[in-house]
């Protein structure tokens, strides 16, 4: 039997386990997925794990999508561009960290008929998820990307990476077309990011790469003041579909029916 796991810390929200062991099920495979709350010191175990076969595949989430690569044999172009992993698999016997998030964002922004060319998009948050994003928005050619993080130190760092963002200060409104919430602000249904969102005005794209509530405080501000608003839910969907046929061989589908299991 294959197994696969989810990691991160906290990890008690991710619907991964939901969606993959449904996919498992729906093309009749012999595997199963589970979740783990992982700590900084399992890392090391954790790769060795995929290295002997004991795992068939890690996904990585928030907060060790950067920590854990200095235990993997080898980065895939786009994992190493973003200094960024959350799919792992073993290749020739060697521990491969790839990113699937970013094929994720922009099959979501592509399948909700958004056009981010020429668009001035302020990124939130420089962690995690944040360089997959930024490369994201540079394939689908966006004008501009501001960054602003609550640790000006991690946006340097960020813009050391990628030289052409620039860096604005925590909750600094410049003129923009779409605004991303990439930190981990709303995942508990009391937390808020003070914007002055009466600011932004109408007429915006509000993006969040929280999935799970569904709408986030920030996603009803927006929604509140006259934009468009999106939650993580498809990004989430189609860098699941990616790790699945990286590791199945198989592309499983996503459609109506998945978004009411998982909701």
């Amino acid at each position: 039997m294959k197994k696969f796991l989810v990691i991160g810390n906290p990890i008690e929200h991710s619907l991964s386990p939901n969606l993959h062991n449904y996919w498992i099920k729906k093309n009749n495979l012999n595997a199963i997925y589970g979740k783990l709350e992982t700590y900084e010191n399992d890392l090391p175990e954790l790769c060795k794990s995929v290295k002997r076969g004991e795992l068939d595949g890690l996904n990585v989430t928030v907060p060790f999508k950067n920590s854990i690569i200095p235990f993997l044999d080898k980065l895939t172009t786009e994992a190493e561009k973003t200094q960024s992993v959350n799919t792992i698999y073993l290749k020739d016997e060697m521990v491969i960290g790839h990113n699937t998030d970013i094929e994720g964002f922009e099959l979501a922004i592509k399948h909700i008929k958004y056009d981010v060319s020429q668009k001035k998009v302020l990124l939130l948050g420089a962690g995690g998820v944040s360089p997959s994003i930024i490369f994201a928005l540079n394939n689908m050619k966006a004008k501009r990307i501001f960054i602003s993080n609550r640790t000006r130190s991690k946006a340097e760092n960020l813009k050391k990476i990628f030289s052409e963002i620039e860096i604005v200060e925590w909750g600094a409104l410049p003129d923009l077309d779409m605004i991303i919430n990439a930190t981990s602000l709303g995942l508990k249904n009391d937390e808020k990011i003070n914007l002055e969102y009466s600011k932004i005005g109408s007429n915006k794209f509000f993006y969040d790469v929280i999935y799970n509530p569904s709408q986030t405080n920030f996603l009803k501000s927006g929604k509140d003041t006259g934009n468009k608003t999106e939650n993580g839910m498809k990004m989430f969907l189609y860098q699941a579909q990616a790790s699945f046929k990286i590791w199945n061989k198989i592309t499983p589908e996503v459609n109506d029916k998945i978004l009411k299991l998982l909701y």
